[in-house]
């Protein structure tokens, strides 16, 4: 019963949000006038994804939760990169919240160059599906590991699209809260595209705080350590700790001692290296402050950030619309190609049960939990289904 209940749930959804019925609803036709008058609606069934949808050619990421997967969309070819959780992990670790917090984020970030794109989402008994775009230029990550540090002029680009980014999610009241060079990719041109938002926390404004204590250990800023109240300007410390990594090779408080490099993130002061430019460790001491309240960013957000001098080289309207050349281009042959990606990853064999459905199979007590947990998690365009009046 619960699992046709999020089926109706999700087609009544699809229905009344679809904008032909929308426009239909607010001009609804006199009925008095007519003699006779018999409502009608076909709905004919959606192309809504479905795994076997789709040949999963390579592993090319991994997380906690599950993998993420190269596929090719058998009607058409077409590369997308495919993030397959499994349900039970996240339940047992208690993570649906995030999970549902990275869905809603992710269809928020359609209209911004520099975040991953989300084409649909769809679950089946076992599984939760994410289909989104393949962008193979590999983590920026990956290319830091190869090349230890990147000369400043490549780093501020990559933070100016970054920063970019993050404001963008700042006005739609959404905190990031894991910025690293892992969730950092490159297109094949050499732009940056934010991904992974399952730490994404919404309803975030200027004037909101949350106190929930998650982050990568290496980019926490001092108010998550102590749990306090924090607000989006732990976006702005990790956008310092990226910048200081890119430049120097190690993020700024960094120690094999977890306990140790807590302690320096919060006592230990940020020391002056030579290599960068004045206005590079100008902009690393005002992201890397301590008090959130004296950190940049903290009083007029994304606004505060790009008129730093660090950016006045930066024309702002330009690199939105990616006029500006990436001064690193990844050397992407095709759409297939991996070469990016860490071998780790890529020598990895599919496994056939990525696109095995279990939906048929039997119903128990954990699998209706799993369906009321990630009700409502599928998604499809809204130009992916007929209807007719």
């Amino acid at each position: 019963i619960k699992q046709r209940r999020t089926g109706l749930h999700e087609f009544i959804q699809k229905i009344v949000s679809h904008p032909q019925l929308k426009v239909m609803l607010s001009n609804p036709p006199d009925l008095c006038k007519c003699e006779y008058f018999i409502p009608f609606i076909v709905f004919f069934p959606s192309s809504r994804a479905k795994p076997t949808d789709f040949d999963f050619l390579k592993v090319i990421g991994k997380g906690s939760f599950g993998k993420v997967l190269l596929a090719k969309r058998k009607r058409d070819g077409k590369c997308y990169a495919i993030k397959v959780l499994q349900k039970k992990v996240i339940l047992n670790r208690r993570e649906q919240k995030h999970i549902m917090a990275e869905r809603n984020v992710l269809l928020k970030n359609v209209k911004h160059p520099f975040l991953v794109g989300l084409h649909y989402s769809f679950q089946t008994t076992d599984k939760l599906y994410f289909v989104l775009d393949f962008v193979n230029g590999g983590e920026l990550f990956f290319h830091l590991q190869k090349e230890r540090t990147f000369p400043e002029p490549r780093a501020k680009f990559y933070i100016a699209e970054m920063a970019s980014a993050l404001g963008y999610l700042h006005s739609l009241n959404i905190v990031y809260r894991d910025l690293k060079p892992e969730n950092i990719l490159l297109d094949s041109q050499g732009h940056i595209v934010l991904t992974d938002f399952g730490l994404c926390k919404e309803g975030i404004s200027q004037a909101d705080t949350t106190t929930t204590f998650c982050g990568t250990p290496e980019y926490l800023a001092p108010e998550v350590l102590r749990k306090q109240p924090y607000d989006n300007t732990v976006d702005w410390w990790c956008l310092g700790s990226v910048l200081y990594e890119m430049l120097y090779g190690l993020p700024p408080f960094y120690s094999r001692d977890t306990h140790e490099m807590y302690d320096n993130i919060l006592h230990k002061e940020l020391t002056l290296r030579p290599g960068a430019s004045t206005s590079a460790w100008s902009i690393l001491q005002a992201l890397l402050e301590k008090d959130h309240t004296k950190r940049l960013g903290f009083k007029e957000d994304f606004n505060e950030v790009k008129r730093h001098s660090f950016f006045s080289s930066i024309n702002w309207d330009d690199l939105m619309a990616k006029k500006i050349t990436p001064p690193f281009n990844p050397s992407v042959d095709s759409q297939y190609d991996i070469s990016n990606f860490d071998p780790e990853f890529t020598d990895e064999t599919v496994s056939n049960s990525v696109c095995i459905s279990t939906e048929h199979s039997v119903v128990n007590a954990s699998v209706m939990e799993a369906d009321d947990a990630f009700l409502g998690f599928s998604y499809a365009p809204p130009s992916d289904d007929s209807f007719l009046y």
